[in-house]
């Protein structure tokens, strides 16, 4: 009996939602995945049953809304210092700084692609009131509005360049004054890259240090995700294209995409995580933001990363403690990026994570959060030991 045309159409949005899972999870093609054993009705109870009970994503700070340069809203919120307070607190700063007390600075966090400021849960749970944070939302991500230039028909897909101007737009909003650590994961840590570029003076007046996360200065191009090199290259060459027309479909692409959960989930998981054994509701966790990024706004950030060349703006660092930190196998932005990065900085810490994937900072946070940690006493947000020797914790 012939397809219906109908159900067709329907099918050829479930396949294109699983073309989008790759590309959220920063995939360019098709990846086989193991045949699930569990019933489908069963996984289902079980998403819904970590939607209810997972704790991430959960932590909220002062909001605030910065305005882009093309009129763009921005939304950010802030963690002040002793907001937060409870019984754990004087752990947390014992276990992160010793007997020091952090110092006035303002730690800048800017997420990655098809992701959203929550991306930071465990790194913003452990300074929670210890030191003064700002987590934002990227144009069209999270709780922040559609980017202007990216709407209606005149619409232009998002620069790299663009983004560093939004970062500008927070840190004038957010903290107009005093020092700055600028935070990055993967397309954040372009962005940072993108505001020293475009920014050297308050660069060198402000910012006391910077930490790129699982990010990349350039080359994005010769990435293969984990896949044969021909069918990368020859997806390359349609793919703008299919996303410019899939945007334009966005209704059915997410119904395609909600139909296709299962391997969507799996995309994820292989794209985002190393571990063999991520918390369930971590992974459930990753998965719920970059399914909550519309077809739309794939495809409008999509192009910027093919264009993406920033090395030529990293030498400007070279007097700032730097963080360059990455999962030895992510398969979206390989570490052999964070090291040419590192290469670049001579005097930066370079930090490969064992058995990490892209989103690094959710599959082994007490590692990040660690070197956050050292980041912001080389960078003096907290003040070393008077005495030469001293140890952290000692009197």
């Amino acid at each position: 009996m012939g397809e219906s045309s109908s159900g067709g159409t329907w099918r050829r949005a479930g396949f294109a939602g699983a073309a989008i899972g790759v590309l959220a999870a920063g995939a360019a093609a098709g990846v086989a995945v193991e045949r699930l054993t569990v019933g489908r009705s069963v996984r289902r109870k079980a998403r819904l049953a970590l939607d209810s009970a997972g704790p991430y994503g959960g932590l909220r700070g002062t909001p605030g809304r910065a305005l882009a340069d093309d009129g763009t809203v921005l939304y950010y919120e802030v963690d002040e210092v002793g907001d937060g307070h409870g019984a754990e607190v004087p752990a947390r700063l014992r276990r992160l700084f010793g007997r020091r007390e952090p110092a006035p600075v303002t730690v800048v966090f800017s997420h990655g692609y098809c992701l959203n400021q929550d991306s930071w849960h465990f790194q913003r749970a452990a300074l929670r009131g210890l030191v003064r944070t700002v987590h934002w939302d990227q144009r069209s991500h999270g709780r922040s509005g559609q980017g202007v230039t990216q709407a209606g028909p005149d619409a232009v897909p998002v620069s790299i360049d663009q983004l560093g101007r939004d970062l500008r737009a927070v840190v004038d909003a957010a903290v107009p004054e005093g020092p700055l650590v600028l935070v990055g994961h993967s397309m954040g840590g372009m962005t940072v890259m993108a505001f020293a570029e475009q920014y050297p003076e308050l660069m060198r007046e402000r910012v006391a240090g910077v930490a790129f996360v699982g990010t990349s200065a350039g080359k994005l191009h010769e990435v293969t995700y984990g896949l044969p090199v021909l069918g990368v290259n020859a997806v390359r060459r349609i793919l703008p294209g299919v996303l410019r027309t899939l945007g334009a479909q966005a209704e059915l692409v997410e119904r395609g995409r909600r139909a296709t959960a299962d391997l969507f989930a799996g995309l994820v998981k292989k794209y985002s995580f190393a571990s063999k054994d991520v918390d369930p509701a971590v992974a459930r966790f990753a998965e719920r933001m970059i399914e909550s990024t519309p077809i739309d706004v794939v495809a409008a950030f999509y192009p910027a990363f093919a264009e993406h060349d920033k090395s030529a703006s990293l030498p400007a660092l070279r007097d700032l403690p730097v963080l360059a930190l990455a999962g030895d196998r992510d398969l979206v932005t390989p570490s052999s990026h964070t090291e040419a990065i590192a290469a670049l900085l001579p005097d930066a810490e370079l930090v490969i994570v064992p058995d990490g994937g892209h989103l690094v900072m959710l599959e082994h946070p007490e590692a990040v959060t660690d070197r956050l940690a050292d980041l912001l006493v080389r960078a003096g947000a907290v003040p070393r030991p008077a005495a030469a020797g001293t140890e952290p914790g000692e009197s």
